[in-house]
């Protein structure tokens, strides 16, 4: 996995509004339908690993693990995120075949 490359498409899509980051809102915009993927930290607590997978099984959001939250933060230009939902296909699909 290239880690800039991902960081980098998800640091457009946060420019091009098309990403929701923090665990509440995420779980929002699953619930409604509206995230395509959703990027969850390694290091996230059990709860919200738990709490994250169990919603995109269950809504079929396909999700991906990233390192860490520093990473998935410094990505989007903010503090640390454990939690990123990503709203476009285009960026979702992208990232996707990144991150595998």
């Amino acid at each position: 996995m290239n880690t800039n490359q991902w960081m980098s498409l998800l640091g457009l899509a946060n420019r091009a509004r098309k990403i929701i980051s923090g665990e509440e809102l995420s779980v929002k915009e699953i619930r409604s339908g509206k995230a395509k993927l959703v990027l969850l930290s390694a290091d996230a607590s059990a709860n919200t690993t738990k709490k994250i997978t169990d919603k995109c099984k269950s809504y079929e959001v396909p999700y991906k693990l990233v390192e860490d939250r520093h990473l998935l933060g410094q990505a989007i230009g903010k503090e640390a995120r454990v939690v990123v939902a990503v709203l476009d296909d285009g960026f979702a699909k992208k990232l996707m075949t990144l991150l595998d």
